[in-house]
């Protein structure tokens, strides 16, 4: 059995056997051929800048709008923040990469990188599931609503997100750092993240990879199959009213649904296998990092009248100031 290393301890032996010691990490990117590399930036970036906006605009809307004080509003507004932010985590890298024929990025950036992906992802995930709570509550026992989801506890579930979220994190943050990276430095993917490091460790990290594999896929299976059924039972419990309640469950349990599809369908997929390589695992990372988090609100927002009212008069007030001034 091969002997498990700490960073510390096998960078120090090895620089006594004059081995290399990791300090950067090469990404291999997205593609190698420069046309491609092109048509990839130029679609990322006006994707980028077309759905970022919008879930800037949901946010100063829901605070800038009295009537949407509800909690369901404030979990969006985060919802929408969070998606900001774990967007934020690797596509600027990957399209500054997109012009540099030697993609690097350092250890510590890495780590950096790894760190905030899987806080803020878990914080989403954790997300999803209070607003199942919240849905619950407000259909199924709407006279208990106000003191079961008040001002205190939502802001009380919401920190226990992104506590939950930052636990998660700081725990694969340690399993990384604690991995003997000694040779290998080159990454087969545009971003940094746990399973790739975990092949280029020069030690056995078996039960590191147990214990990886089941800090992700135990959150995200446990999370996604406790919002199917959360939303399987608001579906069948209405199924047999009137035709105007009904569609209207069914229209906010849809929305919800198609979001825990994307959100966690993608993770489920990427981490679904103990650290082996998963078919288009590029292209369904990409989806994961880059295009569904911006999408998420956005599918939320669209079948909501009240917060799509609200953003038509907050644009037409600010292009009406702007004009008049």
């Amino acid at each position: 059995m091969i002997p498990v290393c700490f960073p510390r301890f096998c960078r120090a032996g090895m620089e006594q056997k004059n081995s290399t010691v990791v300090t950067e990490f090469v990404l291999v990117g997205l593609s190698q051929n420069h046309k491609i590399q092109m048509i990839l930036f130029f679609f990322f970036l006006l994707f980028y800048m077309t759905v970022l906006p919008g879930n800037i605009l949901i946010i100063l809307t829901v605070w800038g709008d009295s009537q949407l004080g509800s909690p369901m509003y404030l979990f969006l507004a985060n919802l929408a923040f969070l998606d900001i932010c774990y967007s934020s985590v690797t596509p600027p890298k990957m399209l500054a990469d997109f012009f540099t024929h030697h993609k690097t990025i350092s250890y510590s950036a890495c780590m950096a990188q790894l760190f905030f992906l899987h806080f803020l992802g878990a914080a989403e995930v954790l997300l999803l599931l209070v607003m199942a709570y919240d849905r619950y509550v407000a259909i199924c026992k709407p006279l208990c609503y106000t003191s079961l989801v008040n001002r205190r506890v939502c802001c009380s579930l919401v920190g226990a997100t992104w506590g939950g979220g930052l636990i998660h994190g700081i725990i694969l943050l340690a399993f990384s750092i604690h991995l003997p990276l000694c040779g290998p430095n080159t990454l087969d993917n545009f971003f940094c993240d746990v399973h790739q490091l975990v092949k280029l460790a020069c030690a056995n990290t078996y039960t590191v990879e147990l214990l990886m594999f089941l800090n992700n896929e135990v959150l995200i299976i446990t999370c996604f199959t406790l919002l199917l059924i959360s939303y399987t039972v608001l579906l069948l419990k209405f199924w047999t009213q009137p035709s105007k309640a009904k569609n209207k469950v069914a229209s906010t349990c849809i929305s919800h649904i198609i979001v825990v599809f994307v959100m966690c369908g993608p993770a489920m997929y990427i981490y679904a296998l103990p650290f082996q390589a998963a078919p288009m695992e590029k292209v369904i990372a990409v989806f994961h990092t880059v295009i569904f988090p911006l999408t998420n609100p956005m599918i939320y927002t669209l079948r909501n009248k009240e917060i799509k009212a609200s953003m038509r008069k907050l644009v037409s007030k600010h292009i009406f100031f702007c004009v008049e001034n």
